[in-house]
Parts: structure tokens; sequence; C-alpha cells
């Protein structure tokens, strides 16, 4: 059996933080290997790249996620006791409580009320000089999915819950103030939700039954008891925080119309590449960079020894770019999603294997469907300039955004 490569010195937290999306894979290619060895955190881990390594990563005999992600992650973009920690049947358990609030009618509701502020928002758009696109997007997510979980939300909360939400998923890997700030928005968010979870479960709130507000608060675990209100606000959290941050996705498919304007005609003629054209973003733009398990009980694979306990990171972005997947993988081509068999190893944008068994991530349908409909009415419904701004997307950020956040001036409607 072959030791598994091992990257260039001691630790590679910096060389990992330095170069989130491109880490591993380089690595990679440096060692003509699918995966390596180092120490992140101080702690010895596999990292993986691969549609080969994702199919091993979601093996349930395999690997595990209890206890998998550092720390500083559990407590701020994950929380403590959600279903990313858990494993076999009360994973997929849990999992059922999620994937209940992703039928299709109801995705489609979550989609009529984004496009219901996009026309609110417009004509303010109209009246100023410049907008940023990404602060708009992140309001108006907000504020959609909140009336979608039945959550209320005051008018004078939008603001703050609008920065709580995007700190737990921008800052979830800063180091010092912004990290800190992110603990404390984790802090009274999961406040903020257990209230509610609360008052649902004395029947002084009452949403709608489909409503995730109500879902979370009356599931029963396998044991058959309710979720205590910390881990019901953590699952609540679990559905508001990735809806918000699909504003990331959503810039960056502004920012395809932008650099491939070719593709707005396209799209205006052909409403069948729509969907090609929001997935190949997804596949090219950067956003999620690795996930974390650990060896459930040590097995081998390709020669080498996976010890049991070691932390495994697989990699998404080498994954959705992996050459022996993707012909020219770093070129912009939606044409290649017209068609395409579906692989769950080899697109992990948003994690692999089966959305029902395993862990990937249930609001998946809801990142499309959004994706979908700010670029039909980018492309359909208004008109607007893109002033001289940075619009460099930067590998070192997480996530990955325009400097500037996407700035429009000259915002017109059509009529």
């Amino acid at each position: 059996m072959s030791s598994i490569p091992s990257a260039e010195g001691f630790d590679s937290t910096l060389t990992l933080l330095r170069n989130p999306y491109g880490f591993i894979s380089q690595t990679c290619r440096a060692l003509d290997t699918d995966l390596f060895e180092t120490r992140i955190l101080l702690q010895k881990t596999i990292c993986m790249t691969g549609s080969a390594a994702a199919e091993v990563f979601y093996s349930d005999d395999k690997l595990i996620r209890a206890g998998s992600m550092p720390g500083r992650i559990q407590k701020t973009l994950l929380g403590e006791g959600g279903i990313q920690g858990l494993d076999g049947a009360a994973h997929q358990h849990r999992k059922k409580m999620f994937m209940s609030l992703m039928g299709t009618e109801h995705i489609a509701a979550l989609q009529g009320m984004s496009l219901h502020m996009l026309d609110n928002y417009a004509p303010d758009w109209e009246a100023r000089n410049e907008v940023v696109f990404y602060d708009k997007v992140r309001e108006m997510l907000t504020r959609a999915v909140c009336a979608w979980c039945g959550v209320p939300l005051p008018e004078a909360e939008v603001a703050t819950r609008t920065a709580q939400l995007t700190a737990l998923f921008e800052d979830a890997g800063a180091i010092g103030p912004k990290h800190w700030a992110a603990r404390l928005a984790r802090h009274r968010l999961e406040k903020w939700a257990a209230g509610m979870i609360q008052q649902v479960r004395d029947g002084e709130l009452q949403p709608t039954q489909e409503s995730a507000l109500h879902v979370i608060a009356t599931w029963r675990d396998l044991d058959g008891a309710i979720l205590p209100p910390k881990v019901a606000a953590v699952e609540l959290l679990n559905v508001l925080r990735p809806t918000v941050a699909v504003s990331v996705f959503i810039v960056q498919t502004a920012h395809a119309l932008y650099r491939y304007p070719e593709w707005q005609e396209k799209l205006r003629n052909d409403e069948g590449l729509l969907e090609p054209f929001v997935q190949e973003v997804r596949r090219l733009y950067p956003f999620f960079p690795a996930v974390a398990a650990r060896v459930k009980s040590t097995f081998e694979w390709q020669g080498y020894r996976f010890p049991k306990g070691h932390r495994v990171l697989l990699d998404l972005y080498g994954t959705n770019t992996d050459r022996r997947s993707w012909d020219a993988p770093l070129e912009f081509r939606p044409e290649r999603f017209r068609g395409r068999a579906e692989n769950p190893y080899d697109f992990i944008p948003q994690g692999g294997g089966n959305h029902y068994t395993n862990h990937r991530c249930p609001g998946e349908w809801i990142a499309i469907s959004q994706m979908k409909a700010f670029c039909r009415y980018l492309v359909n419904d208004i008109d607007y300039d893109v002033p001289d701004q940075d619009l460099e997307l930067d590998p070192g950020e997480l996530p990955s955004l325009p400097q500037n956040r996407f700035i429009m001036r000259n915002v017109r409607r059509r009529q």
C-alpha cells in the first residue's frame, strides 16, 4: 500500500486561505495525484479532487460528517446541532424535513415572491444614480425568504437581519474582527429564531402549516421528540441563510451577462438556454471551495489507506473544472449543459450525491430557480449601464465577488 503524497510544509492553513479555490486542485496537479495529505489548522487532513474522489466522499459507509467542520465554521456558517453534522438514519430523517419544503409549487412560490420584490424595487432603481446590485439582491432575498418561511420581518429589522444573515456566509472564514462579528450575528439570529419557534409552539404565532417555520417548529426526530429550540433555530437559519447566499450566484450571473454580452440576445431568443446558462455560472464561478468529512473506519482507496478519524476535504471548485470531466473547463460554454446527462459527482457546486440520502444541499433547486428568475429579469425586463469599476473576481475572497459588488447605473424598465 502506497503512502498518500504530502503537500510541502508542515501546515497548509495559510496557503489554503490565500488560495481557497485553487489550493487542492493545483497541489494535486503538481503531485500528479487525486489526493494528498497535509495539515489544516494543525490537524492532519486528506485533500481530494475529481469525480472519483467525490463518489468516495459521498459513500456513507466510508465517511461521516460528525465532528468534521472546524469549530470556527460551526460557530458562524453552520451552527451546532443542525443537519450538516448528522449521519445515517438521523441525517436521513432530518433531511426529510428539508425536502418537504422543496416541492415544485413551493419553490415556484418563492420565485414569485422574488419577482414581486424586483417589480417593487425597480422604480427606486430608476430614480437613483446608481445601484449596488449585490446589496439590493441580498435585501430582496431576505424579505422574500422570510415571507416564504412564515417568518415575521418588521420593516425596521430588514437591514439588520440582512446584514446578520450575510455575515454568516461572508465572514465565516475570516480572521479577526469580522469572524467575531459573524459569531455575534449567529448568536443574535439563533436567539431571534428560537423565540419564533417557541411562539409557534405556544400558539402565539401561527404560520401556515406548509411554511418552513411551522414545519421546523413541529418536526419530531427519530426518538419522537420535537427539536430543542436552539437546534430548531439552527435549522430555520439553514433555510434563511443559504437563500440569502444565493445573492452571490445572482451577482455572478449578472457578471457573466456583462462579460459575455452575446448571451443576452441568445437568452432573449431561446428560453431553453436559461437553465444551461445559470448552470454554467454555478460550474465556473467560484463560490463554495470545499466540504469536509471524517473517515468513519479505516479503508483503502486506489491503493491508499484512509485512517479512521482523519479529516477529509473534497475540492468542489476543482471538481467542477476538472479536465477529465469537462472539455475546455475554464471556458464559459453554457451549451455544454443542453441535453447533458446528470452526473451527481462531477458537477457539485452545492455538494454531490443524492439530495434525499446524501449531504447534497436540498436548497440547490432554490438556487437554480432564483438565478433563472433574476437572469430572465435582467435580460428581458430592464436595461442598465455598467460603469467603469473593478469587476475582477478576487480568487482569495470567500465568496468570490466583484470588488465593487456590481454597480448598475441608468436603470430603465422596459414597457
